[in-house]
């Protein structure tokens, strides 16, 4: 039978511990750390173009490697830092609390490793994912497995190990009831609940509505009865999950989710008569914003909206599971890219560069929702000045809406000068699209010392044009014929 202390393998919080789509309820929130959100946005510029000269300086984007990515370490584990604070502050005294990197957001070994340096654990989401936390050294006690298609070896795998699973569907948690009859395992297991809530401004990423894919449908006619007894019938579910947040998703909408598995896990508890769920995973979703360096909204907003929605939630009764990704990492990222050519058609200048759908897929075929900025810069790296002109920065791939940006005002580019596109450090360039077989640009995290020094260190070696080919079947070449 599964583990009953569900709680096992959370770290210990000690006790002194202590606007628009991108952030629409911000208004409505605290306002506690503002200040600190625009003077970190404000160091993040700077060592941004600290970096970019260096980059140009040591070698790292030229005419001959005209394509380059960096993450910026120290805002990582900035992120990181304030995410962990916002809670501490929030939860009661000794609360168990893990705080777990969505690794979909960012799938390289080495962010992995460094968040975990930073205390972080992994939510993952597909046997990849889960091989790439092993890789980088998660424990399966800091790891949570969430999919709405495991299969029994996937499941099997997480048990095994001791993973935490949070069940989609009535199905799987037929497929549970056999496994762990046949086997116990000290894995924390649970159901992922739908709320129901609604969507925010972009459909695709509203996991709330009242047809989403994921989870049980809680709204639902006879669905809130038959969990409760689920829960009864299987002393060995010990968690509650849901994941109301994500970009354009309003702080207040989130709490919302919060609040119903909130409520069920109460009703759930006062019908066993004893405290059978003992942590609320509440997933993850705060938003990001991107038309500035400003870090809207803060954790601690965050943290406020829910105890406003929820305020039993931080009393200490549960233990608490986070599964934030892109609000980590996003704002960390940068894409660099050499102008090869310049021309004007029907009047419009464009600025033909090597950065495009292969790196911000999103921002391509959904501008209006994914706008990113972009910021010039000469051929030395320094920030290009100039009068604006509207003009398109359009990207290296073989169809006409490979554009970056749109009419967008900018000092003149020319061949040679930079173009920095930022805020691009999770589902960006860490997710390489292979259109075109443009290959997967290098990565580079930088440190920035007290001098001004920027260090850079390789965390993905650029993708050959061997390692291409190898990918897509040369030793295979005449398997068809």
């Amino acid at each position: 039978m599964a583990d009953k202390a569900g709680t096992a393998g959370l770290h210990e919080i000690a006790d002194d511990a202590g606007a628009d789509d991108a952030g629409a309820d911000v208004a409505g929130a605290d306002d506690a750390g503002a200040d600190d959100a625009t003077d970190a946005g404000r160091r993040r510029a700077e060592r941004r173009d600290l970096a970019v000269r260096a980059a140009v300086e040591q070698g790292l984007v030229h005419a001959g490697s005209p394509l380059v990515c960096l993450l910026d370490t120290a805002g990582i584990r900035a992120s990181a830092a304030a995410l962990t604070a916002a809670f501490a502050a929030a939860v009661a005294p000794g609360t168990p609390v893990l705080h777990a990197f969505a690794v979909k957001a960012a799938p390289l070994v080495p962010v992995l490793r460094l968040l975990a340096d930073a205390g972080l654990g992994c939510e993952v989401a597909s046997p990849g994912e889960l091989a790439l936390a092993r890789a980088a050294g998660i424990a399966p006690e800091h790891t949570v497995l969430d999919s709405p298609a495991k299969t029994d070896a996937e499941l099997r795998e997480a048990l095994t190990l001791g993973i935490a699973v949070n069940a989609d569907n009535r199905q799987e948690l037929d497929r549970l009831d056999a496994l762990v009859t046949s086997a116990p395992t000290r894995s924390p297991i649970g159901v992922r609940i739908n709320p129901q809530t609604g969507a925010g401004a972009i459909d695709a990423l509203s996991t709330a509505t009242a047809t989403s894919k994921f989870g049980i449908a809680l709204r639902d006619p006879g669905a809130r009865e038959w969990l409760v007894r689920a829960y009864l019938d299987r002393p060995w579910l010990t968690r509650l999950h849901t994941h109301s947040g994500s970009q354009g998703v309003p702080l207040t909408l989130i709490a919302e989710g919060v609040r119903e598995l909130y409520a069920l896990a109460e009703e759930i508890n006062g019908a066993a008569g004893r405290r059978q769920v003992d942590t609320l995973d509440i997933g993850g979703g705060l938003p990001v914003n991107f038309a500035s360096d400003a870090d809207t909204p803060t954790y601690a907003q965050y943290a406020a909206a829910l105890r406003r929605a929820a305020p039993g939630l931080f009393s200490g009764a549960y233990g608490l599971v986070t599964e934030f990704g892109r609000s980590l990492t996003a704002k960390h990222g940068l894409v660099l890219s050499r102008v090869e050519y310049t021309k004007v058609t029907g009047g419009r200048a464009i600025a033909l560069t090597h950065a495009g759908v292969q790196l911000a897929t999103r921002t391509v075929y959904a501008p209006a929702a994914w706008p990113l900025r972009i910021l010039p810069y000469d051929a030395r790296g320094v920030p290009l000045a100039g009068p604006p002109l509207a003009q398109d920065v359009a990207g290296p791939a073989c169809f006409a809406g490979d554009l970056l940006a749109s009419a967008r005002e900018l000092p003149l580019l020319s061949p040679g000068d930079l173009v920095a596109v930022p805020d691009t450090g999770a589902y960006a360039f860490t997710a390489h699209y292979g259109y075109n077989s443009l290959p997967r640009p290098a990565v580079h995290g930088f440190t920035v010392t007290p001098g001004g020094a920027v260090r850079f260190s390789l965390a993905r070696p650029a993708q050959s044009l061997a390692d291409l080919t190898a990918e897509a079947g040369a030793a295979l070449r005449d398997a068809l014929l």
